[in-house]
């Protein structure tokens, strides 16, 4: 056989070959249904990210299974990976959307976190993640100078979320005064907290959340930024000014760790198992749906920023979060979750 017909039957047989594998994975999900489990509360950033996406994966994923959604809210979405690591189908017929701060869990919390984050496979995520300091009219804080020197109220939902981690953190490493009330359900719950006086803001809220509820108080003065979070400002806020990092290395690197949270976004999930080619078919059809032209513009109208992340580099900040140095990773953990057994 001469070359070129050596190449075209080997193209030929990839061709044939991903073909087959489109129709296994058509054949597996037609007619079938995936639960799109969502770690949060009705009406959060993360449920308005499933639902938004949920029936363009219906559209692109082969055999087009139907896709109901479910929220699973608790623990920061530690509840939900604990579920899906323990006994969700391994199938690809559940799929998680957890909360950014759910792979920092088994190492900052590993009381709570009963699950291996190295063998969930990643999805996508919409984009990641700005954080920022929103409190209301009535806060004594007016810059982020002043969240040094006075005491601000602030409400969060519980730990392994940023909302929660991110106050108490900051209150360690660099210094700031946030008072943090918690239990609350979702950054929702946390505005109708805020309007009735119950506490007076939010001290690490996903702008993509303010940018979908929030704009019209800050146009009109009700609410104010104050700061933001990360090694970089957000193109929509560069006016917001940035938190220093510590001069400590060991709580440089914390917070850094911290900060690697917001790159998540808010990403979906398979439980560890899932056949190679399931996972192949529905991360491409997750990112097909990230360039639909309906998706991005219902995305823009629901302010749901659209700058996809992809399972794969998901993955390569998994085990970028993993490498953290064990000193930094022991200073979080004893500051967000002090009950737990102190390492040698």
């Amino acid at each position: 056989m001469g070359l070129t017909r050596l190449f075209v039957a080997a193209g030929a047989l990839v061709l044939a070959t991903g073909a087959q594998a489109q129709n296994s994975v058509a054949d597996f999900y037609r007619g079938k249904q995936i639960q799109l489990r969502i770690g949060s509360g009705v009406g959060s950033g993360y449920d308005l990210a499933g639902r938004l996406v949920a029936p363009y994966l219906t559209k692109y994923i082969p055999g087009n299974p139907n896709i109901v959604v479910q929220n699973v809210p608790g623990a920061g979405s530690i509840t939900l990976a604990n579920q899906m690591y323990a006994t969700a189908p391994k199938d690809g017929t559940v799929i998680g959307l957890v909360t950014n701060g759910m792979p920092t869990a088994p190492q900052l919390t590993p009381n709570a976190a009963r699950f291996d984050v190295s063998k969930f496979i990643w999805i996508g995520s919409n984009a990641p993640e700005a954080q920022i300091v929103m409190l209301n009219r009535a806060s004594p804080a007016n810059s982020m100078a002043d969240l040094f020197k006075t005491e601000v109220i602030v409400g969060a939902t519980t730990a392994g979320v940023a909302i929660y981690d991110m106050p108490i953190v900051m209150n360690a490493l660099l210094g700031t005064k946030f008072k943090i009330v918690s239990g609350y359900e979702g950054s929702a719950q946390i505005d109708l907290a805020t309007e009735r006086g119950e506490v007076q803001g939010q001290a690490a809220l996903g702008w993509i959340s303010a940018k979908t509820r929030n704009m019209a108080a800050v146009k009109a003065g009700d609410l104010k930024i104050l700061a933001q979070y990360g090694t970089k400002k957000h193109p929509d806020l560069p006016d917001v000014p940035l938190f220093e990092l510590p001069k400590n290395e060991i709580d440089k690197q914390a917070l850094l760790l911290m900060f690697a949270r917001q790159d998540y976004g808010r990403p979906l999930a398979f439980p560890p198992g899932v056949p190679a080619d399931r996972v192949a078919a529905v991360r491409e059809a997750y990112m097909t749906s990230m360039k639909d032209p309906a998706f991005r513009a219902e995305a823009e109208k629901a302010g749901l920023e659209v700058n996809p992340v992809s399972g794969e580099e998901l993955d390569a900040l998994t085990r970028q979060v993993l490498a953290t140095s064990p000193q930094a990773v022991e200073r979080l953990r004893v500051l967000l979750d002090p009950d737990a057994p102190r390492k040698n």
